[in-house]
């Protein structure tokens, strides 16, 4: 077991590209008007938990309910691809009834430990030691903390017509995603 330093500042920056925290914060302050409140620490302890459980048994857990990879990252492009309209067209598809909920469920995942994320993960374990990607994990979960703790000022500092453009501007990214995520996995 060795720690590798330059593998463990790879994986981070690959790994907070994908999570995009920063491109997320639109849809965060979005998230937490509907509901009232981000559970920060409850979110990144649950998307930390998917990450490290999907590292380690994310393939095989895959192949024993019949889902491919191909298959799961068409699935979580969908997801996104719906959160991607409700930024863009101002339109509701995400209806939440529970505080709680948000914070897992879109947040945590498909949000921040989504397809992407998980199916990075398996990439990133071909070329990279386990206990390296980990702590790229760990890493990227204090940046995403410290995001989702500092909602309210980020909100106050765009000031309304900043977010508004700010949320339309990154829900069109997000639609490109899902769409990249969606043709990458079925070829068309």
């Amino acid at each position: 077991m060795y720690f590798n330093f330059k593998e463990i500042l790879s994986v981070s920056m690959i790994l907070f590209a994908i999570i995009d925290i920063l491109g997320s914060i639109p849809i965060i302050i979005d998230l937490r008007q509907k509901v009232g409140k981000i559970q920060s620490e409850k979110t990144c302890l649950v998307a930390m938990g998917i990450m490290l459980a999907f590292l380690f048994i994310g393939e095989e857990l895959l192949n024993i309910i019949g889902v491919d990879v191909a298959s799961f990252a068409i699935a979580g492009s969908l997801v996104i691809f719906f959160i991607a309209m409700e930024m863009v067209l101002g339109i509701t598809v995400f209806k939440e009834d529970s505080h709680e909920t948000a914070s897992i469920i879109p947040l945590a995942f498909p949000l921040i430990a989504g397809a992407g994320t998980l199916t990075t993960l398996l990439s990133l374990k071909a070329e990279f030691a386990t206990q390296n990607i980990i702590i790229g994990i760990v890493l990227n979960f204090i940046v995403v903390y410290l995001v989702l703790k500092n909602t309210y000022r980020l909100e106050k500092l765009l000031g309304k017509n900043g977010l508004s453009v700010l949320r339309k501007a990154f829900g069109i990214i997000l639609l490109a995603i899902a769409i990249k995520l969606f043709r990458s996995n079925t070829g068309f």
